[in-house]
């Protein structure tokens, strides 16, 4: 409340000798609301859930509803086949489960085409669909994978193969027999075949890329020990997710060598994978013929308090984006394949590319490292601890190599749909917002300047007004840092 009321009296300062009489007038006027019951708390709470959060509850919902409709289908499926007679309710439950997973399997594609993201943005689903939750969304489906790859193998390996390799001979010859051509196999007959090693190569490969993408070991919390600790960290998270190319191919090599189904019609995985998996490589293609295409030079380079490297990148021709994008950085120097997202710190008005770095994971490191190889002292009063500038006539291959790649789109993009805004920065969080600070400065600084094409005075201001997009009226900013020295990584901007 002393906070509150320091802030009330610091905005009536013309106040004078009134701010403490009026702060206290102010406080006496405030009224408790009227307490309320236990079921007009639960109504409030939910209309306030679902306000903030209707676009996730409907994709949801229809994805859970997908989810369920395949199951049952699949497993009544299989309850009215001749394999029923033998396997019971654990084929059907494992089937089941396989046709969650050829939905499952397809849709954790779609939330990492960024690019494709990035347009949908723009359009009218982007005012329906909460495209800002794709990662959110991309986890969730791996959760409900790794449920139906539990229900698919347990149910095969502990109930479905035994009841197979126990049924009584004649049993087997009238439900079984052409599935496996009249002979009975036995337990390693079946886990050895083509469907079985397929199966459980796409189990451990899975399990891999699961365990290290999880937040313990992708954020390095876990502490292996000697030569074990390389498998922590951003680096096993990336490399092991990779490992789906090769399952997205046993995938497909599974679903052909099916034991009950003999019908090419009834194999439908490839069905469900072909058109993801050519919209995320053709997403991976263009992303490597532009970054080929975006060349870029080093303008400037700095270290600044709080171990941040700013730099300042030559713009690519065509390379157009909004305040609060964010944009991919690769410097073949540190890691041949390893790209890395930041926000842009630059305005789209200006002639170049910012971003600004907080060096705390094994990239981000060497590059500070890399970079400070090369840097000096600043000189004339100029900000940061180290900095290196290129100068006409300067060797640019001093400077190491970088691509970029994007832009691509982010929640802080749509500043501009509102009439007031409220940015709340926490350290190197604030990157975003000084872009939208920038933008905002370079809209108020095109509004003061007088248009030389214009003789009459209203033509002049109907033609700005014209020319000038939209803009919140408003911007208060509040940024939170743990050292002061970190004001200087935006220095220009906060001066102006």
């Amino acid at each position: 409340l002393w906070q509150l009321e320091a802030l009330l009296q610091g905005q009536f300062t013309g106040f004078g000798k009134d701010a403490s009489a009026f702060s206290q007038n102010l406080s006496q006027s405030l009224v408790a609301p009227r307490r309320r019951n236990f079921i007009q708390r639960l109504t409030q709470a939910a209309v306030y859930m679902i306000d903030e959060n209707w676009q996730r509850v409907w994709v949801l919902i229809l994805w859970i509803l997908a989810m369920a409709g395949l199951f049952f289908w699949k497993f009544f499926q299989y309850k009215n086949r001749a394999a029923f007679q033998i396997m019971g309710y654990c084929v059907c439950t494992a089937k089941g489960a396989g046709e969650t997973l050829k939905l499952n399997m397809t849709l954790i594609l779609l939330p990492v085409c960024r690019n494709t993201i990035t347009w949908l943005r723009s359009t009218i689903l982007g005012s329906i669909v909460p495209f800002d939750d794709n990662i959110n969304f991309h986890k969730t489906i791996a959760a409900a994978i790794v449920v139906g790859v539990f229900l698919h193998a347990v149910n095969h390996l502990a109930c479905d193969f035994p009841r197979i390799v126990n049924s009584k001979e004649d049993i087997f010859q009238e439900y079984l027999g052409y599935a496996f051509k009249d002979r009975r196999p036995s337990y390693l007959d079946i886990v050895g075949s083509i469907e079985g090693m397929t199966g459980i190569c796409m189990v451990v490969l899975m399990s891999i890329s699961f365990v290290l993408a999880s937040h313990w070991f992708r954020k390095n919390l876990v502490k292996l020990p000697g030569p074990f600790h390389r498998l922590t960290g951003f680096n096993s998270f990336w490399y092991s997710h990779h490992l789906f190319v090769v399952v997205y191919l046993l995938l497909v090599i599974h679903s052909f060598f099916l034991y009950l189904n003999h019908d090419w019609r009834q194999k439908t995985a490839w069905m469900y994978l072909v058109a993801p998996i050519l919209l995320y490589l053709g997403e991976r293609m263009l992303r490597i013929l532009r970054a080929r295409h975006y060349t870029v030079n080093i303008v400037k380079a700095a270290i600044y308090p709080g171990n941040v490297l700013a730099l300042h990148l030559t713009k690519p021709p065509g390379f157009g984006y909004k305040s609060g994008m964010y944009l991919f950085l690769q410097c073949p120097e540190v890691s041949p394949f390893e790209w890395h997202p930041f926000s842009i710190t630059s305005a789209p008005g200006d002639d170049y590319v910012s971003v600004h770095i907080k060096t705390v994971g094994d990239w981000t490191l060497e590059m500070k490292r890399v970079f400070s190889e090369i840097m000096e002292p600043p000189v004339g009063g100029k900000s940061g601890l180290l900095r290196a500038e290129y100068k006409q006539g300067d060797d640019q291959s001093r400077f190491p190599k970088l691509h970029i790649d994007g832009p691509y789109g982010a929640p802080a993009q749509d500043y501009s749909k509102y009439d007031v805004l409220l940015l709340i920065g926490l350290g190197i969080g604030a990157t975003p917002f000084i872009s939208i600070l920038k933008d905002l400065l370079n809209l108020i600084k095109l509004d003061d300047q007088p248009d030389s094409n214009a003789d009459n005075g209203k033509i002049n201001e109907s033609i700005r007004k014209e020319k000038k997009p939209r803009c919140p009226s408003n911007a208060y900013f509040f940024w939170v840092t743990r050292e002061q020295g970190s004001f200087d990584w935006f220095k220009g901007v906060m001066n102006e």
